[in-house]
Parts: structure tokens; C-alpha cells; sequence
């Protein structure tokens, strides 16, 4: 539900409705999402969790230090990536157009909305492709 770098975070599990920010916390040095007005507390999301954005989602380079990208929609869907590699981030979006962007790569301050849950948490599971996939942006 919650990536391994936010065990040192309290945490509770995302609910249909629930306003985010994207948030780095302190406990862990990592980024993740938090509830609007409860910022030390991770909000963990489940693979399949459909999430719609204020504006355009932000995000860093893969290393960091490279100047901000910006990806030209709203919507996206939450899932793992990479599961068979321990230790690494798992959290991701994907987007329509298929990119996909770790949650440790959004800027903090970006507002999100839950809008769906999936039906049966048990039944998305990574593709094989998804398992040795890296992030494509």
C-alpha cells in the first residue's frame, strides 16, 4: 500500500473523496501523499486507485536535479512497478498516454482527489511487463 520508505510515517489507507497533497515527509526523506490538513500522516493508496489532479502534474527528472517536467493531464491511476526489485520505490502513476512517473518524483504541493477505489483490491496486479519495466519518463 505505502511504499517501504514511508514505514518510519503514521499512515492510513486512502478513502474515495479524500483531497491530497503531495507531500515530502520528514520521518523518511521521501515523497508520497498526505490528506489536505493532515501533512505528518501518509495517506497509502492501492493499486488501481483513480486519482484526478488540479492542474498538470509536475514532476522532477529522474535524478533530481534536472528542471521540472510537466505531463499535460489530470487523471491518473496508482500501481507498483518494478515489485521483483527490493528496496526500490514501487509507488507510481500511470498516465492515459501510458508514461509513468514514481511518486517520489512529484513536486511537493500538488493537489489530487480520490475518485475511485478499485473494486476488488486483490484482482490489479502488475502485468509480467509491468515487473521488469522502469519508469518511462
Amino acid at each position: 500500500m505505502c511504499d517501504y520508505s514511508l514505514e518510519s510515517v503514521a499512515s492510513r489507507p486512502a478513502e474515495v473523496g479524500d483531497k491530497l497533497v503531495s507531500s515530502l515527509f520528514t520521518n523518511s526523506g521521501t515523497r508520497g501523499f498526505a490528506a489536505v490538513g493532515e501533512p505528518e500522516c501518509a495517506v497509502c493508496l492501492l493499486p488501481g486507485t483513480e486519482l484526478a489532479f488540479e492542474n498538470q502534474v509536475e514532476f522532477e527528472g529522474r535524478f533530481g536535479f534536472f528542471s521540472t517536467r510537466k505531463i499535460n493531464q489530470t487523471v491518473a491511476r496508482f500501481r507498483h512497478i518494478n515489485e521483483n526489485i527490493p528496496r526500490v520505490h514501487h509507488d507510481a502513476l500511470e498516465f492515459a498516454d501510458g508514461r509513468i512517473v514514481l511518486l517520489t518524483q512529484l513536486k511537493d504541493g500538488q493537489f489530487a482527489q480520490v475518485l475511485q477505489l478499485p473494486a476488488d483490491p486483490h484482482v490489479e496486479k502488475s502485468t509480467p511487463d509491468a515487473e521488469s519495466q522502469s519508469v518511462l519518463v
